[in-house]
């Protein structure tokens, strides 16, 4: 996979110019997406589909963000009209229980209502966000992409089997070598499944009750076992990591499924072996899904849009671009997706249904049935969420690396040293001038 970059940015510039006051509403439509999110060429593409099934020219207005909550301020406090957005799961909660979101229309002119191919398992997802059983979530969102929290590591460092437990993290043979998402909610849940990893084991608590539970003992009990885990952190990142192990230059990876596959195939290019995994206690499955807010200006528009990238042709082409998994589970993306040189097979009939119980896939991608059992999906935690920002910046303030302390204690004391000296010249200096004055 080669992710064309360049060229997607200056279409994204030829697509982003600033909204004509005097030009029709309807003629435009306003995106939200994440960067990186969409395949080259598709943005065009979808305008042409549009005339076709519509007859109408539309010009898109592309915008990107990198944190949910930025873009749920805008359009809940702001008011901004975006048409089509992409927020994560929680989000998508969110905006549902705050009555953000409008419903997305499902039929079209001339045009198969593609929405229909997205995964029964992702759909049943998704309806665990619905505020009642009469008004469904998929109503209101369609997923896009979705994936796990998972280890990226170096084959040549690290052996699988050092990575079955979440424990390894906290290994004192792995200090400094680990870098981490910098991201609350999937730091929390892991925390929360190694910490109460023998209840697991015994069966008494499922992953889905620890990793939404925020309670004052389990927030207690997170923020402890973050603590413990900083010494062994070389660096919390948003986007760097997939770059640092493809360079080799750290040893493991929390991270996105797919961050890790675009790593994966990137490293191979370079002769660096990468791998991904899922401890055995079980993680964060995540999904992002196209919602049309409320203040949307161009529904119809929006629809047609999120209609248009459920075409599995063009699902495939963001799967490439991204390295992320469309939740469409359409025959041809199975067709494309199986890897006839892999030596191992999964089970991924719980997605795209018979006949893909034993298939030759990539386990990053569509996890094996048995993966998946011990994964879910992290729920919108309201009001808690400022206490567990606080956690979280506690944790990354607080116990710092040994190195950094040492860098610090050096620097004053040099600071220290030049003070005095400093001090030590100045009055050596006004004594001369006293013995001068008293010969004259």
């Amino acid at each position: 996979m080669k992710k064309r970059i360049i060229s997607l940015l200056m279409a994204c510039v030829a697509l982003t110019a600033c909204y004509n006051v005097s030009e029709s509403r309807d003629e435009v439509l306003k995106v939200y997406n994440w960067a990186d999110y969409i395949g080259e060429g598709v943005l065009e593409d979808f305008q042409q589909y549009y005339k076709e099934q519509t007859g109408k020219e539309v010009r898109i207005v592309y915008q990107t963000f990198d944190i949910n909550e930025i873009m749920l301020t805008k359009i809940e406090k702001g008011h901004e009209d975006f048409d089509v957005v992409c927020p994560s799961e929680y989000i998508i909660e969110r905006m549902l229980h705050k009555g953000l979101l409008l419903p997305i229309d499902t039929v079209f002119a001339a045009s198969p209502n593609y929405m229909k191919g997205v995964a029964p398992y992702i759909r049943q997802q998704i309806d665990q966000l619905s505020l009642s059983t009469d008004d469904p979530a998929d109503r209101y969102a369609v997923c896009y992409m979705w994936g796990t929290a998972g280890i990226l590591y170096n084959t040549a460092l690290v052996r699988p089997e050092e990575l079955d437990s979440w424990g390894c993290l906290w290994d004192p043979h792995f200090a400094g070598k680990i870098l981490m998402k910098d991201a609350y909610r999937d730091a929390y849940g892991t925390a929360m499944l190694y910490s109460h990893r023998r209840e697991l084991a015994a069966g008494t608590v499922t992953v889905r009750q620890l990793m939404n539970d925020y309670s004052p003992a389990a927030m207690d009990s997170v923020e402890k076992y973050l603590k413990l885990l900083k010494p062994n952190v070389a660096g919390w990142e948003a986007d760097f990591g997939k770059e640092m192990m493809t360079k080799g230059k750290a040893w493991m990876n929390v991270t996105w499924s797919g961050d890790a596959q675009w790593a994966i195939e990137e490293a191979a290019e370079v002769e660096v072996d990468l791998a991904y995994t899922i401890p055995r206690e079980g993680s964060n499955v995540w999904y992002d899904g196209w919602v049309i807010p409320k203040y949307a200006r161009n529904r119809q528009a929006a629809s047609y849009f999120i209609n248009f990238l459920c075409r599995p042709d063009i699902a495939l082409r963001n799967m490439e671009e991204t390295g992320y998994v469309s939740a469409v589970a359409a025959p041809e993306i199975l067709e494309a997706c199986i890897d006839s040189t892999l030596e191992t097979t999964v089970d991924a009939s719980y997605f795209f249904g018979e006949g893909a119980d034993s298939v030759q896939l990539s386990v990053t991608q569509y996890p094996d049935r048995s993966i998946i059992a011990r994964c879910a999906m992290i729920r919108d935690i309201g009001d808690k969420t400022a206490e567990v920002l606080d956690i979280w910046s506690r944790v990354k303030g607080d116990n710092l690396n040994s190195n950094i302390v040492l860098v610090i204690l050096v620097v004053v004391l040099a600071l220290c040293i030049w003070q005095i000296r400093h001090r030590w010249l100045t009055y050596q200096r006004k004594r001369a001038q006293r013995r001068k004055r008293r010969r004259r």
